[in-house]
């Protein structure tokens, strides 16, 4: 069975930052690419970052320089690190593997407010 499990959400203000983890099981994880997404309420799911399994990273134009997503083949984990941020930078985000096809975690809510 596969599970991705999603840590480290939270309320940060404006300018602050946060970590997300995501743990894997049930997959190869060293061969799958791995990735964050989000979704703001009333907008469509979108990308955020993905890191292939050579460490290959691809950032959204809206969180380059800002957001650092790494991975630990060792430990089948994905961390996204978010600073800088901002209040649309609030949003559930989801963490995914993609490996023939895609798996999805359940999300973890992160909202950036004063």
């Amino acid at each position: 069975q596969v599970q991705l499990v999603e840590s480290g959400g939270g309320l940060a203000q404006p300018g602050g930052s946060l970590r997300l983890s995501c743990t894997t099981s049930g997959i190869i994880f060293r061969s799958a690419v791995m990735g964050w997404y989000r979704q703001a309420p009333g907008k469509q799911r979108e990308l955020v970052a993905t890191i292939t399994s050579g460490g290959t990273t691809n950032y959204a134009d809206s969180v380059t320089g800002r957001f650092t997503i790494s991975r630990d083949n060792a430990k089948n984990a994905v961390c996204l690190e978010m600073s800088s941020l901002k209040p649309e930078d609030t949003a559930v985000y989801y963490c995914n593997a993609r490996l023939g096809r895609y798996y999805w975690g359940q999300g973890t809510q992160v909202t950036v407010s004063s």
